[in-house]
């Protein structure tokens, strides 16, 4: 043995201090988070015998929700009331599954394909492929064939994924006509589609699936040995990025590899506690993240890169993913977030807001705008007008200038202002997304920022 060799053989032999295997553990929950988290909302989201209209289908077939989500909605985080979502759990480790999407005309939509540790690997839509009809096929890693001709070839680098599809709404009197455009967004197996379209067999429903909780609150409450169990499972058949191999070698160290079944029973004591100690800690990082991730502007929270796709940061990917499942690329939309009021208070129920506005820097999107509030379930806040978001589709009453008030606040700020008041929750604190739908150039460099929220008297 080369005097090299000796010397990496004891570095290898070394044994892992205790600080050490938590630093690890921890580095390795966070790693794993996107992947769980993605795991327990498929199961919520897929675990009927059939599609619904509130965001449920079984594998493979589109859920088209009728409506905008409401206060008891939990199934992701961080909702909108801007667009009609359509969604799609897939899995083509079998075979390829086509996806048609009708004509659009003028009306703007987005289809997002993420893989399975959240990375958004095509988007689809008005900005990329325009309103016209288009026809694609989700394939898994490996797959090799023929598609239908016209069809646009699009891999997944996991064989089980999420698309989230948007659809512009104007309200609620608009749902009739995005109905009919969600009919047609329709996924066909690869080896039915030149066969009559036929009605899918129920699915099974699996009992032990939890559906009361949020996905995020059921991660939340696992103990970390079902989280990493969780994580074993989900990663099989759905291979780590080709980027991920430093932190998989970190984690052999301590015995952890993605894709193997995972028992606390057959490690080690020691390992046991320090994954123990670990787990809260990644939790807290990842929440601490999520709150002070991108750059602070104005009292908002903006990321203008480094989402949609992370590369190696796992931890603003562990973040997102706790903030807003399925975060768009900013090409496709940013998402201003606010906290904090312009002095740094954190935004509280008891008082009241106003955002301002001036008349040659409103919004600069080539889709649609709109402010979103939300409670401390990162859930739509119950108030008495059910309104959820304002933005430049409602009918908002500006300024003679041209400016533009929005009153957010608990109680109606006046008839007056009835048009432009966004309420907040009846008690507690809350946040807001500010959503950019197709920003312009000036978001995404950060030359326009929206302005500060500023608490006032009356």
């Amino acid at each position: 043995m080369t005097t090299r060799a000796r010397a990496s053989a004891r570095r290898t032999a070394q044994p892992i201090d205790a600080d050490e295997r938590v630093e690890i553990a921890t580095d390795a929950l966070i790693y794993a988070y996107p992947l769980v988290l993605m795991e327990m909302t498929r199961r919520a989201m897929t675990n009927v015998e059939c599609a619904n209209t509130v965001g449920q289908a079984p594998i493979n077939q589109f859920s088209h929700m009728a409506a905008f989500p409401d206060p008891t909605s939990t199934a992701v985080v961080r909702p909108n009331a801007d667009t009609l979502y359509s969604a799609l759990w897939y899995d083509v480790a079998r075979e390829p599954l086509v996806i048609s999407v009708a004509d659009g005309g003028d009306r703007y939509y987005l289809l997002e394909c993420l893989d399975l540790w959240t990375d958004v690997f095509e988007s689809i839509g008005s900005r990329t492929t325009g309103e016209r009809a288009v026809r694609f096929a989700l394939l898994a890693p490996g797959w090799e064939g023929t598609l239908p001709s016209g069809t646009l070839a699009v891999r997944s680098p996991t064989s089980v994924g999420f698309v989230i599809g948007r659809t512009q709404t104007n309200g609620t009197q608009d749902y009739g006509a995005v109905h009919e455009f969600q009919r047609g967004i329709v996924a066909t197996p690869l080896s039915q589609f030149a066969s009559p379209p036929a009605s899918p067999e129920p699915a099974r429903v699996n009992p032990a699936w939890q559906t009361h909780l949020a996905p995020v609150d059921q991660v939340e409450h696992m103990a970390a040995e079902a989280f990493l169990s969780t994580f074993a499972h989900a990663a099989r058949g759905n291979p780590p990025h080709a980027n991920d191999y430093p932190i998989l070698h970190r984690m052999r160290r301590i015995g952890l590899e993605p894709g193997k079944l995972f028992s606390f029973s057959e490690i080690s004591g020691e390992l046991r506690e320090s994954i123990d100690e670990a787990w809260p800690v990644a939790r807290d990082r990842i929440k601490y993240a999520a709150q002070t991730g991108g750059t602070l502007v104005n009292g908002w929270r903006i990321r203008l890169g480094g989402i949609g796709t992370y590369g190696a940061d796992y931890l603003q990917r562990a973040a997102v993913a706790y903030f807003g499942l399925g975060a768009n690329t900013p090409d496709d939309a940013i998402y201003p977030s606010a906290f904090t009021d312009a002095d740094g208070a954190a935004l509280s129920s008891d008082q009241r807001y106003q955002l301002h506005f001036d008349a040659d820097a409103l919004p600069p999107v080539r889709a649609f705008w709109s402010l979103t509030l939300y409670d401390e379930r990162q859930l739509f806040a119950a108030n008495p007008i059910g309104r959820y978001a304002l933005g430049d589709r409602d009918p908002l009453r500006f300024n003679e200038d041209g400016s533009l008030d929005l009153y957010i606040q608990r109680q109606s700020p006046g008839q007056d202002r009835h048009s432009n008041w966004l309420p907040a929750p009846e008690q507690g604190t809350f946040s807001m997304n500010l959503r950019l739908y197709w920003p312009t150039s000036a978001v995404r460099d950060g030359r326009w920022a929206p302005p500060p929220v500023r608490r006032v008297s009356s």
